[in-house]
């Protein structure tokens, strides 16, 4: 049966008040479409969860959308903090737990694997274990050495956005690859958010590129652009320009509740978005071809 449905229906069935919500991807695919829509729908309360927090949670944040923070690494890449998350957290609004990316990613293993816990070798981040209770250590019954260990992270809700899906959520993902496939298993629902829904076929003819399977999958929604400003491999190129003019205007809540009015509240869905981005951005953006080898499945 067909799980395509409208990126607004899908927030509506799928995501609730004081959900532990995951938006998957690492610089790569991050479904800033999704994360819209979740202002526009005025959801509160969520605990956001990401390695990387990125921009999405920035705007969340200034959205009044959180009450907590579980994260590993939070800053504007390549440009610097996360303006109004910093002053959320210094300001005691925010709850928050940091891990280390290997913790964090560490954590969604867990998850996915239904396991107590995970454990992992002890590593730079000895502060984050000294600080945050999560950290745990556990006796390896086979070596009687102390191992650390933190539990499993079973989100809500994941949004995940992909190059491509069929009709049952079957996702396929080229590029950078994030936790997307740990934390559709980690998670109990999952939206998935694709740049174009294609025939089962063609999805069947490159089985390996198949990165999360729709047997987890809830709702499939057409985004088109759904990753701006970040980027999507082979469909557009990172908005860098976006992220420095981000930095500029969200020092100041009333320079995010601007852009929030402007660019979330003001605008009806993200083909309304992509069109005032205006052509210029749009040719700016455009990811060119760039093909890979083609490969012979055969007979077997």
């Amino acid at each position: 049966m067909s799980k395509i449905t409208s990126l607004p229906e899908a927030i509506r069935q799928h995501v609730y008040t004081g959900d532990l919500v995951y938006a998957s991807g690492f610089t790569h695919l991050i479904p800033f479409a999704a994360g819209h829509e979740i202002i526009r729908q005025g959801l509160k309360d969520l605990t956001l969860a990401r390695a990387t927090p990125d921009l999405i949670y920035d705007q969340m944040v200034a959205a009044g959308c959180a009450r907590k923070l579980i994260f590993s690494y939070i800053g504007n890449p390549g440009v610097g903090s996360l303006h109004r998350i910093r002053a959320a957290l210094e300001s005691g609004q925010l709850e928050w737990e940091e891990y280390s990316h290997f913790g964090m990613i560490s954590r969604l293993q867990a998850g996915a694997s239904g396991l107590p816990f995970m454990p992992m070798n002890p590593s730079g981040a000895a502060d984050l274990a000294e600080r945050n209770p999560c950290y745990q250590q556990v006796t390896d019954p086979y070596s009687g050495r102390a191992v650390v260990v933190v539990p499993p992270l079973t989100p809500d809700i994941a949004i995940i956005h992909a190059q491509r899906a069929d009709a049952l959520g079957n996702a396929q993902i080229w590029g950078i690859l994030g936790e997307q496939q740990l934390a559709a298993f980690a998670s109990q629902r999952v939206i998935l958010t694709v740049e174009e829904i294609v025939d089962e076929t063609i999805i069947r003819a490159d089985p390996n590129r198949t990165i999360i399977p729709g047997m987890v999958v809830d709702a499939v929604c057409h985004v088109p652009f759904c990753a701006h400003p970040s980027y999507t491999q082979g469909y557009y190129d990172r908005d860098n320009e976006f992220y420095l003019a981000w930095d500029k205007l969200s020092k100041t809540p009333q320079g995010a509740q601007e852009y929030l009015d402007a660019w979330v509240f003001g605008l009806p869905d993200r083909a309304a978005y992509w069109e005032k981005l205006g052509s210029e951005t749009h040719r700016r953006l455009e990811a060119g071809e760039h093909f890979s080898q083609p490969v012979n499945y055969g007979a077997y």
